[in-house]
C-alpha cells in the first residue's frame, strides 16, 4: 500500500461541478461587483490559478468568503443537476477494500457534498472537513491526520487546483493532481505534484 490515507477535494475532483460554476459565475459577478467571464473561453480559464482568476475579474480577496457562500447556496438549490465523475464510486470502494482510509477536505458545505454523494458513499469517508476558505485547507488536512492517527508521510491529498497542492505541502502530505478538474493538469504539473492521475480509476494504484 503506497498511502494509508487518501484525502479528497470535492469540486472538480469527485464532483463534476465546473459546468455549474461557469453557469452561475456571471450571476455571482453581478451580485458581488466584479467582472464576468466569457463562457466560450472556459477552457482557457482552467490555466489560471484561483488567485490569478481573482485578479483577472477584479475580485479582491476580502470578497471571497461572500462569493463562496453565494456559490454554495446556489449549488444547494441545484444539487440534483451535479453528478460525480465516472468511476468515482468504484474507485472509492476499491480503496476502502484495500484498507485505505478516506477523508474529504473541501470548501463546499457538508449539506451539498452529502446530497451529491448520497448516504452510501458518504459512509466510505472516515472524516469530512467542510466549509473553509479554499486557502484555509492546511489546518483541516492536519486535523484529519490527527483524528485518523495516520502520519503525514503515509497520506495524500487529491485535488484539482494549485491551492490544493499548496495546502497539501504545507501539511507535509503528498499531493495527487487530477487531470479532469477546474485546473488544467499542465498548470498543476508546473508545481511538482507527487502523483498525477489521468483518470478517476487510475487513483486505485495508490492502494
Amino acid at each position: 500500500m503506497k498511502y494509508r490515507l487518501a484525502i479528497f477535494d470535492f469540486d472538480g475532483t469527485l464532483a463534476d461541478s465546473y459546468p455549474f460554476f461557469l453557469q452561475v459565475f456571471n450571476q455571482l459577478a453581478d451580485k458581488h461587483g466584479f467582472k464576468g467571464i466569457e463562457p466560450e473561453l472556459a477552457q482557457s480559464y482552467r490555466h489560471y490559478t484561483p488567485r490569478q482568476m481573482m485578479e483577472l475579474v477584479g475580485m479582491p480577496k476580502w470578497k471571497l468568503p461572500f462569493v463562496a457562500r453565494s456559490f454554495i447556496k446556489l449549488m444547494k438549490q441545484n444539487t440534483a443537476g451535479i453528478t460525480l465523475f465516472d468511476q468515482v464510486e468504484d474507485t472509492l470502494r476499491h480503496l476502502t477494500e484495500q484498507g485505505v482510509t478516506l477523508g474529504i477536505v473541501t470548501a463546499n458545505s457538508y449539506d451539498n457534498i452529502s446530497q451529491i454523494l448520497g448516504p452510501a458513499r458518504m459512509k466510505l469517508f472516515r472524516q469530512c472537513e467542510c466549509g473553509m476558505s479554499m486557502f484555509g485547507k492546511p489546518s483541516r488536512i492536519r486535523k484529519v491526520l490527527k483524528t485518523t492517527g495516520i502520519a503525514a508521510h503515509e497520506a495524500i491529498y487529491i485535488g484539482d487546483q494549485v491551492p490544493d497542492l499548496e495546502a497539501a505541502h504545507k501539511a507535509n502530505v503528498a499531493f495527487g493532481a487530477v487531470s479532469w478538474g477546474y485546473g488544467a493538469i499542465e498548470l498543476l504539473r508546473a508545481h511538482a505534484p507527487e502523483e498525477e492521475f489521468e483518470t478517476v480509476a487510475s487513483i486505485k494504484r495508490i492502494a
